[in-house]
């Protein structure tokens, strides 16, 4: 077994005042990362807290090796060379593990011996294909799962039905960058931070959650969902969602039927060709809408009107002839540049009672258009604050 002689290890016992005598109980960490250690080094404190293995050589982890580091809660075996066998067992009887980071390395499968006071578990970048029900049964207390860059889903193209409700704590769920055609069935309905971005799933089905979800951020980027693939029970439940980024998608209309509770709207990168009047409709408190490298060549007057909350709105790289009519009135900032604009209609940025009144708006980008400076109507830009809020070149 390596030598603790290459690595630090610093006493992180917080100091006691003067006037109190008590002693404390000495508290190490030790940094060991970067040293090409092919095991994990003897000689570690018992009263360890904080072990920090990555970037080493590691292959194995000796059985019962750890099981008297009863005040370790972070341990870090990130980018070594475990593998299923080599680590089974390995965790089992550590009593204050709250944090393991095991990503970058060569397992195939979830640990089916996790330590039951879990919190935090990160298998990123493995080559994980194989999980069930019987892994998370043994932490149920885990608030953040990081399982992105791995091969769930390949084959098979789901994960099994319910395969994390034993997670009744599990706030953040990330899996990013798998093979997955479709979204988890079952998930936990406390989850509030969902990532899905780079799968191949093409269906968004109402089961995700089975009851009223505390879901706030969702992320479906870089998928193949179409507007069939998000069906109107889609985000049923999903009734406290304030971010949903659906970029680079096969979506070829706004999708209907989305959250009320949305701040948040990323629907760049897809195929939408027009808006519609009523497309936003009841999206109250949508302050963030990205609509950006689209086919956008219609948008029907006063389609966003009715998003009294916006702040921003890009609607960069599309195809509109023109500035789109009755933009909202509280909006700070409009994105519009490469399109093919060659006019600003007068209802555009001032509307309302006779256009009265002065605009919110501080940036309006028109860059790259094809806008004769000469034919422009300058009785559309009567209630901005002044031609610096307007970025012709």
């Amino acid at each position: 077994m390596s030598s603790l002689r290459s690595c630090k290890v610093l006493d992180i016992t917080p100091s006691t005042p003067l006037l109190k005598k008590k002693k404390k109980k000495t508290e190490w960490v030790v940094q060991c990362s970067d040293k090409a250690v092919d095991k994990i080094p003897y000689g570690i404190p018992y009263s360890v807290r904080y072990v920090l293995l990555m970037n080493n050589h590691i292959d194995s982890i000796q059985l019962d090796l750890l099981r008297d580091y009863v005040s370790m809660e972070f341990l870090v075996l990130s980018n070594n060379r475990l593998t299923d066998g080599t680590i089974e067992g390995a965790f089992e009887g550590i009593l204050a593990l709250k944090r393991l980071y095991l990503d970058w390395n060569f397992l195939v499968s979830v640990p089916t011996d996790l330590p039951r006071s879990l919190e935090e578990l990160r298998l990123d970048n493995n080559g994980l294909s194989v999980m069930s029900e019987v892994a998370w049964a043994q932490c149920p207390g885990l608030l953040v799962l990081s399982l992105r860059n791995n091969t769930l889903g390949h084959g098979s193209g789901c994960i099994p039905d319910a395969v994390f409700s034993p997670l009744h704590c599990l706030k953040t769920l990330n899996l990013d960058l798998n093979q997955l055609t479709s979204v988890p069935v079952g998930l936990p309905l406390s989850v509030k931070e969902l990532y899905l971005r780079g799968n191949l799933i093409e269906y968004f089905s109402g089961r995700a959650f089975d009851g009223k979800s505390q879901l706030v951020v969702l992320d479906l980027s870089s998928n193949r969902l179409s507007n069939k693939g998000l069906p109107k029970d889609a985000l049923l439940n999903a009734t406290n969602l304030e971010s949903l980024n659906l970029e680079g998608n096969r979506l070829k209309q706004v999708p209907r039927h989305l959250p009320l509770s949305l701040k948040t709207l990323n629907l760049e990168r897809n195929l939408i060709s027009s808006v519609r009047q009523k497309a936003f409709s009841g999206l109250k408190n949508l302050e963030h809408l990205g609509l950006a490298r689209n086919k956008i060549s219609k948008v029907v007057p006063g389609s966003f009107r009715s998003l009294p909350a916006l702040h921003q709105l890009d609607l960069s790289h599309n195809a509109l002839n023109y500035v789109p009519r009755q933009l909202p009135q509280g909006l700070h900032s409009v994105a519009l540049t490469h399109n093919k604009i060659h006019s600003v209609p007068r209802d555009a940025f001032c509307w309302g009672p006779n256009g009265s009144g002065l605009s919110g708006l501080v940036r309006v980008q028109l860059e790259s258009n094809l806008i004769d400076m000469a034919k422009l109507d300058s009785k559309a830009f009567r209630c901005l604050r002044g031609f610096q809020v307007v970025h012709f070149h």
